[in-house]
């Protein structure tokens, strides 16, 4: 007997040699760490509002449920976990999974879900004392109150993921207050991602000694929250909502501008998405609803189509300034016109008879800009799509998902094709058709030149009244077109479709002031 007590009591000296000793310091570590809390404070996001002040995106309170890592050894844990998993409906891989990211010896609490619902919170409530290391907190959430209204233009907010908690870790490299932390909310989309610096603030929080039962013994410091600042975008929300019913379900875009500095009004894409389902966990159901509209995320505002006959703004430009017509330019139509042994046909398989320039945009007639592109050719058209802007990126705020187009030549068809331009390529691109791709945003920007007088804007979200138009900043560089009128000649005869007698677009770049041989609006 006196052997077994003495081998017992040698086993047990070892052990705390080993426990006070060797793993003495590890050890001290663990206990401090589970006596010591780090109570971070996420700060109320910046709100969002329309140009007049009504209100884009908000925040409000919800419940959320956080882990203590450190309040089990790491093999407890799944123990622990099963009441949680069937209250949350969530499964226990993922959990954990969450909690090996964050480190089982974290200090600071792990977020688990976001606006639970009175159920769901009073499960936790009742299952309290079986679920320690759990912890019902109130956050602030965000909430968009027009549902899907604006949502590409607004985006949505989500937690930062491990893989891309490295693009912010450098951020805010020197201030420790605002640095990210995994879990952290942050925009994921659209203007809440391109204004994250504004709208996110400043973290607090509280260091504190809590008791075995983690209830708070006593605040060991104390850093103050700041708020984010709100933020006032250019869109307004009747226009908004005006683009919206004239959308309906149709997918496409529909965009607004003002043309004189380029502040945009509306921005619509179809099919779009509700961005309060991120403010807390969409289920699978809803996520595969969501997958089912035909890519609800992208903006369609932003990506490139074929611009069709809008583009024709862009041909009557080229081919006055190229000087091949004069603006006072009268061409018979025709139900098609041949080049190259092919035909190329009106889109009413008639033609209209006579017209000039703006009678031929009013009725859209494609054999009269057939004739410019075949008289002026390729190289005038091509230089002046790109002085419109098409090609390149407008430089929106929210241009991470832009498309910058494209406006296709002899090299970039040679390479991307096999084989050179042919007139039929000039032919196709002046009706805005052929390999020509321009975002519905370029085309508001197209259209806002001959509106404000040959200036073209930089479409912009961020709204401050106070800001001279970027067009007037600097005139000589935004004004590649010095004179733009529409012109009423009675001689010429009428147009029933424009209900004047004739109109003629003229856009001058030589400095000249001479009108168009009639009345001026």
């Amino acid at each position: 007997m006196f052997v077994v007590t003495l081998i017992l009591a040698g086993g047990i000296g070892a052990r705390l040699v080993e426990l006070q000793l060797i793993q003495g310091k590890r050890n001290r570590q663990l206990a401090e760490e589970n006596r010591i809390r780090l109570v971070p404070a996420q700060p109320v996001r910046g709100n969002i509002f329309d140009r007049h002040g009504k209100i884009l995106a908000s925040s409000k309170l919800a419940r959320s449920v956080f882990l203590w890592p450190a309040t089990h050894k790491p093999e407890e844990w799944p123990q622990h976990l099963t009441r949680l998993c069937q209250i949350l409906d969530t499964p226990c891989d993922r959990i954990l999974a969450r909690l090996e990211s964050a480190g089982y010896n974290s200090p600071l609490p792990v977020r688990l879900a976001r606006n639970l619902d009175d159920q769901q919170a009073t499960a936790l409530q009742e299952y309290s004392e079986e679920l320690q290391g759990v912890e019902v907190g109130i956050e602030a959430i965000r909430m968009y109150p027009n549902g899907e209204l604006a949502a590409h233009v607004l985006g949505y907010t989500g937690e930062i993921d491990e893989e891309s908690l490295a693009d912010y870790a450098d951020l805010y490299e020197f201030e420790v207050n605002k640095q990210y932390r995994l879990g952290d909310i942050v925009g994921l989309m659209g203007a809440e991602a391109a204004f994250e610096s504004i709208l996110r603030g400043e973290w607090g929080g509280q260091q504190v000694e809590v008791d075995s039962l983690g209830q708070v013994i006593k605040v060991l410091g104390e850093q103050e929250t700041h708020a984010g600042q709100d933020l006032t975008l250019t869109i307004d929300l009747g226009v908004q909502k005006a683009a919206e019913e004239a959308l309906g379900d149709t997918k496409g875009a529909i965009v607004a501008i003002d043309p004189k500095d380029g502040a945009v009004l509306a921005m619509v894409s179809r099919p779009a998405f509700d961005p309060n389902l991120f403010s807390g966990a969409i289920d699978e159901a809803k996520w595969k609803e969501l997958q089912g509209r035909d890519h609800p995320f992208v903006n369609r505002s932003l990506q490139g189509f074929p611009p069709a006959s809008t583009f024709k703004i862009v041909t009557s430009t080229a081919a006055i300034e190229s000087g091949a017509f004069p603006a006072s330019t009268v061409l018979p139509t025709y139900p098609y016109i041949t080049a190259g042994g092919i035909q190329f046909w009106d889109w009413n398989r008639a033609g209209f008879g006579p017209l000039g320039f703006a009678g031929a945009m009013a009725w859209s007639s494609d054999t009269f800009f057939y004739q410019t592109a075949q008289k002026m050719g390729a190289q005038p058209l091509i230089q002046w799509t790109q002085k419109y802007g098409f090609g390149s990126k407008t430089g929106i705020e929210i241009g991470a998902e832009e498309a910058p187009g494209l406006v296709p030549d002899d090299a970039w068809k040679r390479e991307n094709i096999g084989y050179g331009w042919f007139q039929g390529d000039t032919i196709n691109m002046s009706i805005g058709q052929g390999f020509l791709q321009a975002s519905p945003l370029q085309v508001a920007v197209m259209f806002a030149v001959p509106a404000n007088g040959g200036y073209r804007v930089k479409p912009h979200l961020f709204y401050d009244p106070s800001q001279t138009p970027s067009y007037l900043r600097d005139r000589k560089r935004h004004q590649f077109l010095r004179y733009s009128r529409l012109c009423r000649q009675e001689r010429h005869g009428g147009s029933s479709a424009l209900r004047v007698a004739h109109l003629v677009w003229r856009l001058r770049t030589d400095g000249q002031t001479g009108d168009c041989g009639g009345g001026l609006w």
